[in-house]
């Protein structure tokens, strides 16, 4: 079994949870706010508790203002009092399906930086990465995640 940051023992997230967190993050794709790029992204986080927390880009005239959706569900997942997150899912309709971007990795290893990631399009099978392949070294707080 491999370890977190931490120490402690990484968890094994199913295969069919990871099946359902896609299917929550191609329904919040749906409704994404992206009428200057036109390229909707659905995200949805899983905390270690079960819970899954949403989130959609929003995008703004001033570009720079936007926010990810990978951002948009770990906010969430944080005002709900989650600080372990388990596996996120990204729907985009890019192909090959988007990743998060360098900004969502480093938000995303602030809460497991072994988080289990899937992406994939608007159906369809999707790829399975670890968060550690997608941002092999994160800038961590005393060299391991705050809550893991």
């Amino acid at each position: 079994m491999t370890e977190s940051a931490a120490g402690e023992p990484a968890a094994q997230v199913k295969e069919a949870a990871l099946a359902k967190l896609m299917d929550a993050a191609r329904d919040a794709m749906t409704r994404a706010y992206a009428p200057y790029s036109g390229f909707p992204v659905g995200a949805a986080v899983l905390a270690d508790d079960g819970a899954t927390f949403l989130g959609v880009n929003v995008e703004n005239a001033s570009y720079p203002l936007a926010v990810c959706a990978e951002r948009t569900a770990v906010g969430t997942a944080v005002a709900a009092g989650a600080r372990r997150l388990l596996a996120v899912a990204v729907a985009s309709r890019g192909e090959p399906p988007a990743t998060p971007c360098g900004a969502c990795r480093q938000v995303l290893a602030e809460f497991n930086p072994r988080l289990v990631v899937v992406v994939g399009g608007p159906s369809g099978p999707w790829t399975r990465y670890t968060l550690d392949q997608l941002l092999p070294h994160p800038f961590l707080h005393g060299g391991a995640a705050h809550g893991v």
